[in-house]
């Protein structure tokens, strides 16, 4: 006969299965089996690849899944009842099984989610058709119960299941040498004499080989929180849970051979395949008197042709337009782009800010007219080809963003339109990369932080790292291939995470795709659920490569900026509209050629800022193009683009064909639709094929590429392509123009989208040009929650002559407002203030007119929404200093004063129930009282700060560096904000991981915990007016400098940048001082952290020339290089004997001077 495994958890089993599934089907082929189940636990994440990886081994593919079963209800959630929940074993044998398994996998989320997604016996009974069961592990139903002694409550459930399935119910057993699985194997064995049904013998398959059964305990411990050598934590009892081979499962139950037999009778049974490439689009409900939704589509397009070019239109132009509707058609796509306008049209018309275009879909004149982009292709020289290629049909990808305060409303809009259950978000997984890995493994392996950083810290990063794998690594850093040869630990360390690394490590919602589906979601795909809110449990590719409809409904937060700025517009200019401005006004290209780029859309960064100054842009064509190079690989041809956009003489064509093409880009390739044009005017290719032949160079699938050589430039007749030598273009030229084109299209951008983005990017352009407070208010509203960039932005308004003004109650709104010349904090920004309580505040003020005292407003608010807290966090933010009081009167005040207002407001209901005849006497209520406020001294300056720091997050009528920033930056301290933005960019050129720098700010919060070494580590947010970032300072560091470390205490950090993984830059502390220090006589030689390098990039070094090894000189020096350490290098030149001396140093001013001094400065260069 032969064997099959039916019981399998793959990767995606989460933290608990060790089964790669490309490796669990090549190790089923190498065993010679024939077929594979997947039953991961409660879900099918995974059932897609495993299918694929078993079909790549010529292996039969089942899919399943261990699902778990509520004791009781799935609707049950009583602690200690129904988390017992039980496992069984469920195999689609067909169509039926899969849409009934994916059903009972989702009702699991959905229904029954209870610390594990939850079925339940009468769900099994409704959806029980077309599946195979097994009675499951020893955590099974039956197992349990047999092993429990009461072996007629699991007859009774065997009978009960043999019913529901009838021939495909079997009866599991296992033995991974646990007691328990031999009683419980012994309990099914009599139970499958009595009743007839069938054994069949399963291995609890975790990982592959029997040696990965330490990296799946490691997995467990990654999962758990633990470390393997705690004895406490949850293991596997056995080593057995690996992919045996047919011997070896036959040798657990010999006496019971047709138990393994029976495992290729279930498997023949089983048949289900994935459909791939039949599209399961929705469809469109059209309106009431409508009957095609061609004809439909084709009449909006004509009316938005009409409201987009008016008398303006060509005839070629309506010749596109024909064109793409005639492929869209025939490709059948109508109702996909019917729906797409549909939603757009929604949130258009409901006033929601939508993008100008996103990725290729703005190169179709179907979205321009239909107006689900704004970008005309025409103008911009956009191809539909590039989106929707009749050469090779795919699923169109039409993305969208929308402001991102208002995208949820379009996602309920189109829920409601489909149904429910015909609408889910998209899983996505986060994996375990190289550094993750080697982090995770080492607090597993429970090796302290210092030693797991320091390995993880040699593995490349950055943008020239992407995808990197520790095998890769350790090809490339020397430093981590050392370590990994002289040290055991090291070598430990990394080869499990080698093992581990690539695995699921958590599931998540993608951040904006949606399904929409013709039927419901789960009749296609299983559903898992993430904050209440469904998801596929297949990716994003996974559902395109089913036929189903995914878009990306994206969050945009420029858009939402924009929108703000534009109704603060409004407020003086009424009919303001960003639509309409000018979109080629001089003042807006000026600003950006002086690179005051800070807040515009794309082009933040220091690097794209030195680009745009350079190039001085002169159009939206010249954004386009800078969006499109700075980017790794196009960017070595800044250089070039720069040269020829200044100095237009040097341009040169290599045939004059070329110049209608590139004369955009200054003669150079920045697009790949200028690739696509190439080989239409030069070779005569239609556009569709050069697209494909592009997507081929792209994926430098070398054997297509030197094939269409011969093509491009002699022709090729099957496809009707003439070649460039019969188009005029000499054999020699061509074979250039080719050659560029190969180094290029791997790197050539999508102008659709360059051009799209290019569109927002001038927009926020022109409002911080010719609007700049309410743009500059707008943007400080939308990163509230980032502390660095609302610094940023505050610097960006003092640069511009705009003061940030307090919260005020006679003036603020809810988000940051224009206030005369300058901007008024936001009251939303406050904390313990709400929006119901702003709202109440706003209402009171335009009814009654301004407040005048704080008593006024207690007796004004208490009808609406007074409460405590509310009126104390307004005054310590300063909302009252325009009335005229001290702060520290009005907090003294403010607990009598609404007492007092509060019971005057109970009398007043007492006294109106009296004109009811509801009691009390005919005397004349007690008169208002109104509290005075005391004469009391105001805060400190120190503590008003500190106060605005608690309750806004932002220091606004000063800040604690304000004292010491000249001081701090005399000695070398560098600003936190250069540091973090400098690592924002991916691709730092100040600072580098491992770099000793010196800091100053003052303790935003800080806490100190014991590690388990039984030493102190404390991480400190530290924050100066750029920025804000975290500490990590450890027992030698505290020891002599701890004592410092307090509330808002400003202090002199000395550190080394660390770098982990995708987070922002933290610094281990070496050195904490007060800043006081700089201000005593005496104290004030402190040393500045040296300079990450020399203009050119390169590190500097220190050179001293010295007569000999013995001199006196030679000892002095030593002695001083002792009192400057640091991570440059110091040279000393022997005269006598010619020979050099290298050390590390820190290249400080005073060391260099006090070298000239000892050595003369002839004999001291530093370069």
């Amino acid at each position: 006969m032969g064997f099959v495994h039916l019981h399998v958890h793959t990767e995606y089993s989460l933290l608990d299965g060790a089964c790669r599934v490309k490796e669990l089907a090549r190790r089923a082929k190498e065993l010679g089996q024939t077929a594979l189940a997947v039953t991961d636990h409660g879900v099918m994440y995974g059932a897609v690849s495993f299918y694929r990886a078993c079909l790549a081994e010529g292996i039969r593919p089942i899919i399943g899944c261990e699902v778990y079963v509520a004791p009781r209800s799935r609707f049950d959630r009583e602690h200690g009842i129904d988390n017992e929940y039980s496992h069984l074993i469920l195999l689609c044998k067909n169509d039926v099984g899969y849409r009934n398994l994916c059903y009972l996998v989702s009702c699991g989320f959905t229904d029954g989610f209870y610390i594990k997604p939850r079925v339940d016996w009468a769900l099994l009974h409704e959806h029980a058709e077309g599946l195979i069961c097994l009675s499951g592990c020893l955590a099974g139903y039956l197992s349990r119960h047999i092993v429990a002694d009461d072996y007629e409550g699991a007859k009774k459930k065997a009978l009960e299941l043999r019913g529901l399935f009838g021939e495909d119910f079997f009866l599991e057993i296992q033995d991974h040498g646990i007691p328990d699985e031999r009683k419980a194997a012994l309990g099914l064995r009599r139970l499958s004499r009595e009743t007839g049904i069938p054994l069949v013998v399963t291995n609890d398959a975790h990982y592959i080989n029997k040696e990965d059964a330490r990296n799946q305990d490691v997995l467990l411990c990654i999962q758990t929180g633990k470390t393997v050598d705690d004895p406490d934590r949850m293991k596997f009892s056995s080593p057995e849970l690996y992919l045996k081979s047919e011997e070896e499962m036959r040798a657990l139950f010999p006496e019971e051979p047709q138990a393994a037999d029976v495992t290729e009778e279930i498997a023949a049974r089983c048949h289900y395949d994935f459909e791939f490439g039949h599209y399961h689009l929705p469809e469109y409900k059209l309106p009431e008197g409508e009957t095609d939704s061609f004809a439909y589509l084709t009449r909006l397009c004509r009316e938005g042709y009409v409201r987009r070019y008016g008398g303006t239109g060509t005839s070629e132009m309506e010749a596109q337009l024909r064109y793409e509707l005639d492929m869209i058609h025939r490709m059948g796509f109508v109702d996909y782009f019917l729906i797409v306008w549909d939603f757009v049209h929604y949130a258009k018309s409901h006033g929601i800010p939508v993008g100008p275009g996103r990725g290729s879909a703005a190169g179709s004149m179907v979205s321009y007219t239909l107006g689900i982009t704004d970008v005309d292709p025409i103008r911009y020289s956009l191809f539909f080809e590039r989106f929707l290629n009749p050469e090779r049909v795919s699923m169109p990808d039409i993305d969208m963003d929308f402001c991102v305060r208002r995208r949820g409303e379009v996602i309920d809009y189109v829920t409601r339109k489909y149904g429910a259950d015909h609408v889910a978000q998209i899983v996505t997984f986060g994996t375990m990369a190289a550094r993750m890995a080697i982090r995770d493994v080492g607090r597993a392996l429970n090796l302290s932080y210092a030693e797991t950083d320091a390995v993880a810290k040699q593995v490349p990063s950055g943008p020239g790292a992407l995808n990197m794998t520790l095998d890769e690594a350790l090809k490339l850093s020397k430093p981590l291939k050392d370590m990994y040869e002289s040290d055991e630990k090291v070598k430990n360390l990394i080869d499990t995470a080698r093992a581990l690394e690539g695995m699921p490590r958590h599931a998540s919602t993608h951040a904006a795709g949606v399904v929409i589906t013709h039927r419901p979601v789960y009749e296609y795909v299983p559903l898992a659920t993430n904050d209440g809110n469904p998801v596929t449990q297949y990716t994003m590719t996974t559902l395109e490569e089913l036929g189903l409809l995914k878009m990306d409904f994206l969050g945009l937060r420029n858009l939402t900026v924009l929108e703000d700025a534009a109704k603060l517009v409004r407020r003086k200019e009424p009919d303001f509209s960003i639509d309409t401005i000018p979109m080629d006004d001089p003042a807006v290209f000026d600003m950006l050629a002086a690179g005051k780029t800070s807040g515009v859309f794309q082009l933040e960064s220091a690097g794209i800022t030195g680009v745009c100054a350079a190039l001085r842009p002169k159009s939206l064509e010249d954004i386009t193009a800078v969006i499109a190079l700075y980017r790794p690989g196009p960017m070595d041809s800044i250089p070039k683009f720069l040269e020829c956009s200044q100095h237009p003489e040097k341009i040169r064509y290599k045939h004059p064909k070329l110049e209608p093409i590139l004369g955009v880009t200054y003669g150079c390739m920045v697009y790949q639709e200028q690739v696509q044009q190439v080989f239409r005017e030069l070779a005569g290719y239609s556009l569709g094929q050069a697209d494909v032949i592009r997507r081929a160079m792209s994926k430098k699938k070398h054997a297509v590429i030197d094939a269409e050589r011969v093509a491009f430039i002699h022709g090729d007749p099957v496809r009707n392509i003439p070649g460039c030598v019969a188009n005029g273009v000499p054999e020699d030229v061509a074979g250039s123009i080719y050659d560029e084109i190969v180094d290029f299209a791997n790197y050539a951008f999508n102008k659709a989208h360059a051009v799209s983005y290019a569109f927002v990017t001038y927009r926020t352009a022109y409002m911080k040009c010719h609007h700049p407070r309410e743009y500059m208010a707008a943007l400080l509203t939308s990163v509230l929650d980032n502390s660095t960039k609302v610094a940023e932005y505050i610097a960006e308004c003092r640069d511009m002559g705009i003061k940030l003004l307090p919260p005020d109650v006679n003036e603020s709104d809810a988000d940051f407002t224009v206030s005369g010349e300058n901007i008024r904090f936001g009251l939303v920004a406050i904390k313990g203030i709400g929006w119901g309580f702003i709202e109440e505040l706003k209402a009171e003020r335009e009814s009654g007119g301004p407040f005048r005292t704080l008593d006024e407003f207690c007796r004004r608010m208490v009808p609406r929404d007074l409460n405590r807290r509310a009126v104390e966090s307004l005054i310590k933010a300063g909302a009252f200093d325009s009335l005229g009081f001290k702060r520290r009167a009005l907090l003294t005040a403010s607990g009598p004063i609404i007492d007092s207002v509060t019971a005057d407001s109970r009398k007043n209901i007492a006294g109106q129930l009296d004109l009811f005849g509801m009691g009390g006497d005919d005397s004349e209520s007690e008169s208002v009282r109104t509290i005075p406020l005391p004469d009391v001294p105001e805060f400190t300056r120190q503590e008003l700060m500190t106060m605005e720091r608690e309750t806004t997050g932002l220091y606004l009528t000063g800040h604690p560096m304000d004292d010491y920033r000249d001081r701090a930056r005399d000695v070398g301290a560098v600003a936190i904000g250069a540091i973090l933005n400098d690592f924002a960019e991916g691709n730092p050129q100040r600072f580098r991981d491992g770099q000793e720098v010196l800091i100053a700010g003052v303790v935003a919060s800080y806490k100190t915990r014991t590690t388990r070494n039984n030493t102190l580590m404390s991480y400190i947010q530290l924050e100066d007016d750029t920025g804000s970032m975290e500490l990590l300072a450890f027992q030698r560091a505290l020891d002599s400098g701890g004592s410092y470390v307090q509330d808002a205490a400003p202090l002199l950090v000395r550190g080394k940048i660390s770098l982990r993984d995708e987070k922002e830059p933290q610094v281990m502390v070496d050195s904490i001082r007060p800043l006081s220090d700089l201000d005593v006589p005496g104290r004030t030689a402190v040393s500045p952290a040296p300079p990450a390098a020399k203009p050119d990039g390169k590190p500097r070094t220190l050179y001293v020339r010295i007569p000999s090894a013995d001199h006196p000189l030679c000892r002095r020096v030593k002695l001083l290089l002792t009192m400057f350490p640091g991570n440059e290098r110091i040279v000393l030149y022997m005269e006598d004997t010619k020979k050099r001396l290298g050390a590390p140093c820190l290249i400080h001013p005073a060391f260099v001077a006090e070298l000239e001094e000892q050595c003369g400065k002839e004999n001291v260069i530093v370069k």
